[in-house]
């Protein structure tokens, strides 16, 4: 082809598709190639998006300007807030998805965006001169020209699939695995590994017996993932809960002789917070049962997907495992349960961009950087999208420091730290995870996806300033309003369960105490009026509750940021500072931290060394 693409993106799961969509809509002219066009946005394991940790990344996906968030609102027919009974820094949205809607509405979104081109087929080689991607060379003998290149390939690298002692190649069942890459990116010099995944078997739900099972419903109303989203208009079904059991488990041990988990036919790591049914009976053996979410694939199929048993072992086994579980003693498998090695390169060769520091303009994308989810993928997806377009433009990269998204948190564990195993993203890994909240994800978020990135319309980012300000006259009109002690005041607060009051308080300082709520101010006092929406009284209760915590994990960022700002130059030998030892200087070497933040969170790297550092960088570089 003639034509020269400003952006080629690899693959089109949800890396591929966040990626192709960020890049299309900053003007960028990009290519998408696919090995099968029918497959756009195909979800290859359980129907769902989002979870503990994982709802934020959709949240900020929305809050810049992807399409996730989007998506899951116009297919999810079931929608939750996980971690309810705990505090709101751990609150995450999950949500069931319509398997055959989601797809479709992808595939549509993808095929009308404008300078999007699509094309079907497969990529064997990177064409590369003087350390610069000038474009890739195809399967069948083709060629294609671009400026940047964006690989997200999913499980495809040498993928192969794993059924009981029986192996074949494969991306995911049913489709073929993407060949000769992995050896073309050795071939240029990058380290490349081995991860595994796996996925349950599908049952027809038509031979369940639903009637002797719990019942679970979503939210009502339901919360949409998108900031653009007013209400959820689909229809909504409930999910059922059932057990394995010690006859499960039973079966299970005496088939693991079968099983290539512990026969030596795997011997690549899985995913650590998402084990097959095989590894949760070994490592867990003193449990007598584990929990089965029966999911619905969606509203026009009798699919369901049973979370939480994924495995690999033989379909007889398979067979007999499912028929030992309440509801399921007449169950019928129509797709096996399997387990899939792929290759994955370590992200420590990669800037916080996830541009490669081996090659320029070649990025990548999901589960290549060694992650494992949907959500963790399209994160990855965006960021490497948007900064190709941006490197066409010769515009500053766009980068998200830990200190104020998910995203950020995401990628510098993968680019500063490595991984060895899937990665799967966590409230637990963010420190600031009190701040960096579902709720706010637009206003910590939305400017940039505006201004910087050009993602975010002017009509919703003027949506979110009004909300914003809406909390903050709130918030300053709290502190304004005092109450005083008398019998009339006293008297409503004994009515309401609130402890009287024996001097003047503000409603601020009422609103801290534990079971007093933003509803209940205008029963206290007529000037508690104060017309909000009611994501609008969820902040402003968040931000008065919390406030201690609040101003805490402020003045923790802004240490974090003394150092985070002070940038080590690309040119930096690291040898040639005095007092760093030969294991750090090795270390940050290989990694090649951009400034002392990221250098301080390199493994091995002592709080002495970034000292050391700093000193030399004062004293050499004029900081």
């Amino acid at each position: 082809m003639r034509k020269t693409y400003d952006v080629i993106v690899i693959g089109a799961g949800h890396a591929g598709i966040e990626a192709s969509l960020a890049a299309a809509r900053m003007g960028s002219k990009t290519l998408l190639i696919t090995m099968d066009l029918d497959k756009i946005g195909y979800m290859s394991c359980n129907p769902a998006i989002g979870g503990i940790g994982k709802g934020q990344l959709v949240k900020e996906i929305d809050a810049l300007g992807g399409e996730m968030g989007k998506a899951a609102d116009a297919c999810g027919i079931q929608f939750r807030i996980l971690n309810r009974s705990k505090g709101h820094a751990v609150w995450s949205s999950r949500a069931q998805i319509d398997r055959a809607l989601y797809l479709k509405y992808m595939q549509k979104i993808v095929r009308e965006t404008r300078n999007l081109d699509l094309m079907e087929g497969s990529v064997s080689e990177f064409i590369v001169k003087k350390g610069v991607i000038k474009g890739v060379k195809l399967g069948n003998g083709g060629a294609v020209k671009s400026k940047t290149t964006v690989l997200a390939p999913g499980t495809f690298l040498n993928g192969l699939i794993h059924i009981g002692l029986t192996h074949t190649p494969g991306g995911r069942l049913g489709d073929q695995p993407s060949l000769g890459l992995s050896e073309n990116l050795i071939a240029l010099g990058f380290n490349i590994a081995r991860l595994k995944t796996g996925t349950t078997p599908r049952l027809d739900g038509r031979t369940i017996r639903f009637s002797g099972l719990k019942k679970q419903t979503g939210d009502t109303p339901a919360s949409p993932f998108s900031f653009s989203t007013e209400k959820i208009k689909g229809k909504q079904i409930p999910c059922f809960i059932t057990y394995t059991n010690k006859k499960t488990h039973k079966i299970i041990s005496d088939n693991l002789g079968r099983s290539p988990l512990y026969t030596g036919k795997i011997q690549s790591t899985g995913a650590r917070y998402c084990p097959s049914i095989e590894d949760k009976i070994v490592r867990f053996s003193g449990r007598d049962r584990h929990q089965i979410f029966l999911e619905p694939e969606g509203l026009k199929t009798n699919q369901y997907y049973p979370n939480g048993i994924s495995t690999s072992l033989p379909l007889d086994a398979q067979l007999k495992m499912i028929r030992s579980i309440k509801g399921l003693e007449k169950a019928e498998i129509l797709t096996p349960g399997y387990g899939i090695e792929y290759d994955f390169l370590c992200p420590t060769q990669l800037k916080p961009t996830l541009e490669t520091k081996l090659i320029e303009n070649l990025f990548f994308a999901g589960q290549i950087n060694g992650t494992t989810g949907y959500e963790e993928a399209a994160a990855q997806g965006f960021v490497a999208g948007v900064n190709a377009s941006l490197k066409v433009k010769s515009k500053e990269p766009f980068a998200l420091d830990r200190s104020e998204s998910y995203i950020g948190v995401l990628i510098d564990d993968l680019v500063t730290k490595g991984t060895n195993e899937p990665y799967r993203m966590f409230t637990s890994r963010v420190e600031y995870r009190l701040l960096l909240r579902e709720d706010n994800a637009d206003q910590r978020l939305m400017e940039k996806g505006c201004k910087k990135l050009g993602l975010i319309s002017g009509r919703q980012y003027k949506k979110m300033l009004s909300k914003k300000t809406s909390i903050n006259k709130a918030l300053k009109k709290l502190g304004g309003i005092k109450i005083y002690p008398n019998a009339k005041v006293n008297n409503r607060l004994k009515r309401l369960n609130i402890t009287p009051i024996s001097n003047a308080v503000t409603m601020f300082d009422l609103l801290k105490r534990p079971g007093v709520n933003f509803n209940m101010l205008e029963k206290i006092n007529k000037d508690g009026k104060i017309p909000l929406s009611d994501n609008e009284i969820q902040e402003v209760e968040i931000e008065v509750k919390y406030k201690g915590f609040i101003d805490r994990q402020l003045k923790e960022v802004e240490n974090f940021r003394k150092i985070e700002y002070i940038k080590i130059p690309g040119d930096l030998e690291f040898k040639d500072v005095p007092g760093l030892s030969k294991e750090i200087v090795e270390k940050l070497s290989r990694i090649r931290p951009l400034n002392l933040g990221q250098a301080s969170r390199v493994s091995g790297v002592t709080p002495v060394a970034i000292t050391i550092l700093m000193i030399y960088l004062k004293k050499f570089r004029s900081l």
